[in-house]
């Protein structure tokens, strides 16, 4: 990677906002799943420049169902100091030998290439075979990477979905696979952390943008950027009124690290920006920060009296147990990430 596609991940700034808690990770052993999608990259650039530019000795084992492939999409991450691969899946993998003080389990089955029950099947049974190597490792720490999809549809009378919310998906409807597998996955975690007396913390994630995130998925924001990139309209399949929001990556490796290290045992905290943005909004400020001479389409316009769906979280758990901030804007955020994909084309 070019030193100024590298900028872009803020590395460290990254560093500075761990601050102290580097110590915590000094010389220690990480077990991490989802190695390769947008979250496990994140935490790898962050753990190969701590190693390589803060003497951290950190050493992290990554499941991945190909590492070949991984290595050669990433060659500079698999040849970074500390970081290891071990070809497995996640429901069935052989477990790694020795002691290790910390889990991020992290890996998720792409939803729109999966079926219900292979998801399923992947979100519980893969948690509680990571669940099992933790016990069996003497894990001192465990996060599970969640998902504000456990909460449900968002009532349009709720500005911000706080972790009190007990809503839920409806069990009757085959896509809410994801979110019903996640919540078992929580749960997963409070029966082994009862049981077995496992530190278990988990991080609902919500909507997230920076270097990594594929930009030909079924995310808005990366499709805007690929188009607004290209010059190509900014295509809105609806009618643009629903709210999302989004965290940068580098704020989200340190959210991840924070509620790792520091997180209350079985306590989840949201992880997100609670600054909440239309569709419409995000294409516009997409087509600011990237080519102002883009044309917006709108899939159909906007229905009077229809309620608005929204999917933003509270985050004010995280600020008062934590401390935590969001420190990128949404403009600066979607500028940098299109910076990175033009600068790693070259």
């Amino acid at each position: 990677m070019n030193t100024s596609a590298a900028k872009q991940l803020n590395l460290d700034a990254i560093a500075d906002q761990l601050g102290v808690l580097q110590g915590s990770l000094k010389s220690r052993r990480l077990f991490l799943t989802g190695g390769t999608g947008f979250f496990g990259r994140w935490i790898l650039e962050t753990i190969a420049h701590l190693n390589a530019c803060h003497d951290l000795n950190l050493s992290v084992v990554v499941l991945t169902r190909d590492a070949d492939r991984f290595r050669s999409a990433v060659p500079s991450l698999a040849r970074a100091k500390g970081i290891r691969f071990i070809q497995g899946d996640v429901v069935s993998f052989e477990f790694p030998s020795g002691k290790f003080d910390y889990v991020i389990h992290a890996a998720t089955p792409v939803v729109a290439q999966s079926s219900s029950l292979e998801l399923w099947n992947t979100i519980t049974e893969g948690t509680r075979r990571v669940l099992d190597f933790s016990k069996e490792a003497g894990v001192e720490r465990f996060l599970l990477t969640s998902s504000g999809a456990i909460y449900g549809a968002q009532p349009p009378d709720l500005p911000f979905l706080p972790e009190t919310y007990n809503g839920a998906p409806d069990t009757l409807v085959p896509t809410s696979t994801y979110g019903q597998g996640k919540r078992a996955a929580e749960h997963l975690c409070s029966s082994y952390s009862f049981q077995y007396q496992l530190c278990c913390t988990v991080a609902r994630c919500f909507a997230f943008v920076g270097p990594h995130l594929p930009l030909d998925a079924h995310f808005a924001i990366g499709n805007f950027i690929r188009d607004a990139m290209a010059g190509l309209p900014l295509q809105i399949s609806g009618d643009g009124t629903p709210l999302r929001s989004y965290l940068y990556g580098s704020d989200l490796v340190v959210w991840l690290f924070t509620i790792l290290l520091k997180g209350r045992t079985m306590t989840a905290y949201n992880v997100g920006s609670d600054k909440p943005i239309s569709i419409l909004e995000l294409a516009e400020l997409v087509r600011r920060e990237i080519n102002p001479q883009c044309e917006i389409r709108l899939g159909r316009t906007e229905v009077a009296g229809n309620p608005r769906q929204s999917y933003v979280p509270s985050i004010d758990r995280a600020k008062k147990d934590l401390g935590l901030e969001v420190t990128i804007s949404l403009s600066d955020a979607v500028r940098m990430t299109s910076v990175w994909h033009k600068e790693i084309k070259k």
